[in-house]
């Protein structure tokens, strides 16, 4: 019933942008905040940032700061991470992932996100 749909994901060189989106089905956004994660080859998956249901709240995690933009268009069911000054170590597969209420203090903890959806992968090479 609950399903998230990944997009904007591709093969970008250093310096370059991409702006990802997470399209919604099966359940009203507005009632969940909204996370990205990352996962790279070898490592454990990270939180990459975090927009509240409401009041639109946002977190980011360091790595990221400056450089991505996280943003939600509840009528469309969609939320966008807009990726700047990408680096080769941005390279990861991504997802969102849906809990209720607000972010979580610590963008990388996991805990209370009971939807996810498939990933989206992100290359950043010359």
């Amino acid at each position: 019933q609950l399903q998230f749909v990944e997009s904007g994901g591709g093969l970008v060189q250093p310096g370059g942008s991409l702006r990802l989106s997470c399209a919604a089905s099966g359940f009203t956004l507005d009632s969940y905040a909204i996370g990205w994660f990352r996962q790279a080859p070898g490592k454990e998956r990270e939180g990459v940032s975090c927009i509240s249901s409401s009041v639109r709240i946002t977190r980011y995690a360091d790595s990221v700061k400056g450089r991505f933009t996280i943003s939600r268009d509840n009528a469309k069911k969609t939320v966008y991470l807009q990726m700047n000054s990408l680096k080769p170590e941005d390279t990861a597969v991504y997802y969102c992932a849906a809990r209720p209420g607000y972010c979580p203090i610590d963008v990388h903890r996991e805990s209370g996100y009971d939807y996810w959806g498939q990933g989206t992968q992100v290359t950043v090479s010359s």
